[in-house]
């Protein structure tokens, strides 16, 4: 898809989310799990419409580099959308979506990403 490395897309796509108040930003390191993908980035919206602006902010957040998501499932439903970015697999949840599915607990043997964002306290402050 691009020269961008994983965790370069990982920190894009969150920082997308992150301006349309996605909360609970994740990235999983699964390149060691599985053969599909190097990272999941999991965030939470709060209802069908704000899921879907999140997703849509990631995917114009990498058309801007001239990229596009290989593929998108669950934009119309708006509960969790996927978006596969190749080496990079996005999970946008409602709540209550995210917390049955509950992707951290399923995938607690792999390591955590420092996504470099800015702590929550932060990002409250420097939306106001």
């Amino acid at each position: 898809m691009s020269d961008l490395s994983s965790l370069e897309k990982a920190r894009i796509a969150a920082a997308a989310a992150l301006e349309r108040r996605a909360v609970d930003p994740l990235a999983i390191d699964v390149h060691a799990l599985v053969s599909f993908a190097d990272v999941f980035v999991i965030l939470t919206g709060h209802s069908d419409r704000q899921v879907r602006a999140i997703a849509e902010a990631v995917s114009e957040a990498f058309s801007l580099r001239g990229e596009k998501p290989l593929g998108v499932e669950g934009l119309e439903q708006g509960r969790w959308v996927l978006m596969d970015l190749s080496d990079v697999i996005v999970h946008v949840f409602q709540e209550e979506v995210r917390n049955q599915y509950d992707l951290e607990r399923l995938w607690s043997d792999a390591p955590r990403l420092d996504l470099g964002l800015p702590p929550p306290d932060a990002r409250r402050h420097s939306a106001h």
